[in-house]
């Protein structure tokens, strides 16, 4: 019998939305600066704790601390997403410090050298790699089984539209479309047991990675139909919602979020 045959039956619709939220954990890789900054803030506004996982120790453990001013736990762990076993040390910090594990989000990342192709050496192109690819899989490899155990998770990767080529961040943009592929590959893996993985994809947005890149005219005025560049929380809006309960329906998907289409 379903629910419209019987008015006392309850909605399973209703019910995904009406389901008590949990105190949820996360894992934010680049979570100490700039959109791993914004994004781990706006998640720990809605009621989750926190890791922080950075290179940059002083920023890292300030973030944290602001986090735990929301009255969100938060720990700072120093990693490399580079190195496999400081990224899962980071996930198993979470597991000891929260019990659980529930988000990830992959912010770290470098744009690295701005050159055209003949210029690039291989030990550029390795570096850029390592940190923008191989920091994003070890970190779904951690953290994956631990959501499929307790069968609900939310992973958000940064990517960007230099994965449609750029003559001159041939490795950024060649990192950047191998972390496209990664999400969706990853986007229907484990669907069914309740993990959703997501990517956002944002224009310019006024970071330390972007602002010195332009003249001060350029960032007052980029031309763009919106005439401005994104904040980083406009950014981590989007994230939050792809890392929420909110969130029951999307998965292997890239979210635009670039004032602007095409």
């Amino acid at each position: 019998m379903t629910s419209s045959e019987d008015p006392g039956a309850e909605d399973p619709k209703e019910l995904r939305f009406a389901a008590p939220r949990l105190r949820r954990a996360a894992l934010v890789t680049g979570g100490a600066r700039g959109l791993g900054r914004a994004m781990a803030m706006r998640i720990a506004a809605e009621g989750r704790d926190v890791v922080i996982a950075d290179l940059l120790e002083e920023q890292g453990k300030q973030t944290a601390k602001e986090i735990a001013a929301l009255g969100q736990r938060a720990i700072f762990c120093l990693t490399d997403v580079t190195i496999e076993e400081e990224v899962h040390s980071a996930v198993e910090a979470a597991i000891h410090a929260f019990k659980r594990l529930d988000i990830l989000v992959c912010a770290a990342g470098v744009l690295g050298l701005e050159a055209p192709f003949h210029e690039q050496s291989a030990k550029q192109f390795s570096k850029v790699m390592s940190i923008n690819v191989n920091g994003v899989y070890h970190a779904h490899q951690a953290a994956i089984p631990h959501m499929r155990e307790g069968g609900w998770g939310r992973c958000v990767t940064i990517t960007s539209g230099a994965r449609r080529g750029s003559p001159t961040q041939v490795p950024y943009a060649v990192s950047k479309a191998a972390v496209y592929t990664l999400v969706q590959s990853l986007g229907n893996a484990y669907s069914a047991e309740g993990v959703f993985v997501n990517g956002v994809e944002p224009g310019r947005v006024l970071t330390d990675m972007v602002v010195p890149r332009f003249s001060p005219e350029h960032i007052a005025n980029p031309g763009n139909p919106l005439g401005r560049y994104s904040d980083p929380e406009e950014v981590a809006e989007v994230a939050e919602f792809l890392c929420s309960e909110r969130n029951t329906y999307t998965t292997g998907s890239i979210w635009s979020v670039k004032g602007a289409s095409g």
